[in-house]
């Protein structure tokens, strides 16, 4: 049994295990102004963002709203409308994108096949196919949730766009705010924090690469926060950087310590141990705020390598 170096991981410097879980996105195009609860709170029809809501819920999808950057002045429901759903586990990820000119269309779909990353569910509800063009760099703006998204998200934005990245779109609450501007880029569902657009452009680029760049990274949305830090911190210990190499297999115990076993695709394991802690010292938890608060945060206090019996476990 050999031992890696122990390494500590903070929530906010580097930025790991706090991006938002999911292991299906299912994204809607919606124009227009958006509310706190965006899906509710738009101009979606309320009662439908409530289904999708009911619908999604305890299957692994989270639905999001989109739209493209620029002024979100309402001229009425589009006539077609951009959807697009996006599984991301390792060895099973895919991104599929569709148009339809009625969202109740999305009712139709078997949620729970959905998140456990069966597309034929899409494909045969709005006709969706896979996506062919660049990655989808999703840049959190939503200020009604919290200020800093539209104070910092919407910026960086409108820069993506201007720059000529055709997978840019902003999107609804991704979670971590105080991290803004926040990224979530898929198909892999690695989630970034405190980004430029220049980061923006190296994290694509390396998608289109099969590779995941580290700076600025959160997590991976497929794995719930215990599992984001600890994949980071085996992609830190190893230097691995395939976007496809590592999974989370299991995750024993609970708040305030896990025990985290990472696998690589080559058959080597690791057993990460993640202690929950709170941000010190006491810091404003948004742009838009004074009040000083303690934010969550996972501490990766040892990583260790497997071998033999231990790794098959």
């Amino acid at each position: 049994m050999s031992t890696c170096a122990t390494v500590s991981r903070d929530l906010d410097e580097p930025l790991s295990g706090t991006a938002a879980t999911a292991t299906t996105w299912l994204l809607l195009e919606q124009p227009g102004p958006w509310g706190a609860r965006a899906l509710v709170s738009s101009h979606l029809e309320p009662s439908l963002g409530r289904a999708l809501e009911a619908a999604a819920e305890g299957t692994g999808v989270r639905v999001a709203l989109i739209r493209r950057p620029g002024r979100h002045a309402d001229f009425g429901a589009p006539a077609l409308r951009q959807v697009y759903a996006a599984h991301t586990v390792p060895g099973r990820v895919w991104l599929h994108g569709a148009t339809t000119h009625d969202p109740r269309r999305l009712l139709d779909l078997d949620f729970a096949a959905l998140g456990r990353g069966d597309h034929r569910t899409f494909d045969d509800a709005l006709c969706g196919r896979p996506h062919t063009g660049d990655p989808l760099a999703l840049v959190c703006t939503n200020g009604r949730r919290d200020r800093c998204c539209a104070l910092l998200g919407r910026p960086l934005a409108s820069r993506l766009a201007v720059a000529g990245v055709r997978g840019a779109w902003e999107v609804t609450h991704l979670g971590g705010h105080r991290f803004s501007p926040t990224l979530l880029v898929l198909p892999h569902g690695y989630a970034y924090g405190r980004v430029e657009a220049h980061t923006v452009t190296e994290v694509l680029h390396g998608v289109q690469e099969g590779r995941v760049v580290l700076q600025g990274c959160r997590g991976r949305s497929a794995w719930e926060r215990p599992g984001q830090a600890a994949e980071l911190a085996v992609r830190t210990a190893t230097g691995e950087d395939a976007a496809e190499a590592l999974s989370v297999v299991r995750t024993a115990g609970d708040a305030p310590r896990w025990e985290v076993t990472v696998a690589h695709a080559d058959g080597r394991h690791w057993e990460v141990v993640v202690d929950q802690g709170v941000s010190s010292p006491p810091r404003p938890e948004s742009c838009g705020t004074s009040v000083l608060g303690t934010p969550g945060r996972m501490d990766v206090v040892a990583v260790r390598e497997l071998t033999g019996a231990a790794s098959r476990g």
